[in-house]
C-alpha cells in the first residue's frame, strides 16, 4: 500500500476512519528524511493492514504546528485516534518493524484508562 499525503484537509477524516496510523513528518530538504523515505515506504509494503501517511512539514507547517513537531523526520502513531509513540530521528528498518509490533500489541482500553486516570490526577 503506498503512502497517504496528510493535510489539514484531510488530516481529521484519515485518523479518525481508521484504527492504525503511522505518520511520518518530513521535508523534501531534509536529508534524513530522504533516508528514511524507502524504508517507511517497505513497510507500508509489509503491513497492507496499516495507514501509512506522510505530512510535508513545509506545505503543512499549521499541522506541524499543531503537533509540536521540532525535528524531522518525526514518526507518530495513532491507534484508535489516541497519539500512542512520537518520536524524532530516521529509524532503521528494524526499528521501525520493533516499534510497529510493540503498537500492535498495545491493550488500548489499558492506554485509556490510564489516560482518564492522568487527565484525573491533574484536575485535582
Amino acid at each position: 500500500m503506498s503512502t497517504v499525503e496528510l493535510t489539514k484537509d484531510n488530516f481529521d477524516q484519515i485518523v479518525s476512519e481508521n484504527d492504525f496510523v503511522l505518520i511520518d513528518f518530513w521535508a523534501s530538504w531534509c536529508g534524513p528524511c530522504r533516508q528514511f523515505g524507502p524504508v517507511y515506504e517497505a513497510a507500508s509494503e509489509r503491513h497492507e493492514d496499516l495507514v501509512f501517511a506522510k505530512v510535508d512539514t513545509e506545505a503543512q507547517q499549521e499541522l506541524a504546528a499543531a503537533f509540536e513537531i521540532r525535528s524531522i523526520p518525526t514518526l507518530m502513531i495513532v491507534r484508535d485516534k489516541v497519539a500512542i509513540f512520537a518520536q524524532p530521528g530516521a529509524l532503521p528498518e528494524a526499528a521501525l518493524e520493533d516499534v510497529i509490533g510493540q503498537a500492535r500489541k498495545l491493550d488500548m482500553d489499558e492506554v485509556r484508562k490510564s489516560i482518564t486516570e492522568a487527565q484525573a490526577q491533574q484536575e485535582q
